[in-house]
């Protein structure tokens, strides 16, 4: 790994000091124990573990994952373990590591986003909570509260009010004005946003004529998506006080540094997981190469400086 001193790379993100601005992104790493034979978890700057519901999840009926051009589309249906078993089974692992560990929440209420956040705030080898509001509001007819500003407010209100833990609010793209959604759940009291979750789309089998996922439509994620979460970015930035935490095809250290030029404080490395367990290394060896020679003395002089 390229020599740096640990300031050169070190961001912030809601008070939670990172040592570098290099993330996993939830529902690609596992619980994070996956991938300790094939990353060294302490030099990451934070890991986002998959999404975890009051219960455990089955998720949906397969096939629930297809490759497309540039990328995949996933129909996992926020299958986990449910987060008491996540406490009691899987965190005491992480703590074997100095990286902080942010928790991914869905629910499908309001209410129960609450109670997640209340179970989690007293868990002291939790460092933050990643509220994921990509998901149907079932008192609501099936809205998601990700593409409706209030509802996403009352979720990011609700988990505010039982937590003292850092919120890092995680956006959906399939909106039509991403800017005044950030501001939105900050205002409600969010310490962060990361964005953008998958774009939703859907693949066909032309020898079946049925769709090449169970679910029939699923998140696109991959390459392919990778100009869409930087605009979004850009203008989440451009919208908000609180750092942003851009996610979205992000397969070298050059699209890390285009986001952050973008306004993005740090990324989330996601698809690109799958490709090559180690990307993350890779790209973190990549950030401290550039700063070295660029006499950057630290990477977050280069956060929003894009010139328009």
């Amino acid at each position: 790994m390229t020599q740096t001193s640990s300031g050169e790379l070190a961001v912030e993100i809601g008070g939670i000091h990172l040592k570098n601005p290099v993330m996993t992104a939830s529902g690609t790493f596992g619980y994070g124990l996956e991938f300790a034979e094939l990353v060294d978890l302490n030099s990451l700057g934070g890991i986002v573990v998959k999404g975890l519901s009051l219960k455990p999840a089955a998720g949906n009926s397969p096939p629930r994952i297809v490759e497309t051009a540039s990328g995949m589309l996933n129909a996992i249906g926020l299958e986990n373990i449910g987060i008491d078993s996540f406490i009691r089974d899987k965190l005491p692992g992480l703590g074997a590591y100095d990286t902080p560990v942010f928790v991914n929440i869905y629910a499908e209420t309001v209410e129960k986003y609450a109670e997640l956040a209340s179970r989690i705030d007293t868990v002291e080898q939790i460092a933050g909570i990643e509220v994921n509001i990509s998901c149907p509001n079932v008192r609501a007819g099936g809205v998601v509260f990700g593409v409706d500003p209030e509802a996403a407010g009352r979720v990011v209100e609700a988990v505010r009010q039982r937590t003292e833990k850092p919120v890092m609010v995680k956006l959906s793209p399939n909106v039509s004005d991403i800017a005044g959604m950030a501001q939105r759940v900050e205002e409600a009291g969010a310490d962060a946003v990361s964005l953008i979750n998958t774009i939703t789309a859907m693949a066909v089998d032309i020898n079946t004529r049925r769709p090449r996922l169970g679910n029939i439509t699923g998140g696109l994620s991959g390459p392919a998506i990778k100009p869409v979460a930087l605009r979004m970015v850009w203008q989440a930035a451009c919208a908000v006080r609180i750092p942003v935490v851009g996610i979205g095809g992000i397969m070298t250290t050059e699209d890390v540094l285009e986001f952050m030029i973008a306004g993005a404080t740090a990324v989330q490395i996601g698809t690109a997981n799958f490709v090559n367990p180690r990307v993350s290394m890779e790209i973190i060896d990549g950030l401290a190469r550039y700063v070295k020679e660029n006499n950057i003395g630290n990477i977050r002089d280069i956060v929003g400086t894009l010139k328009t």
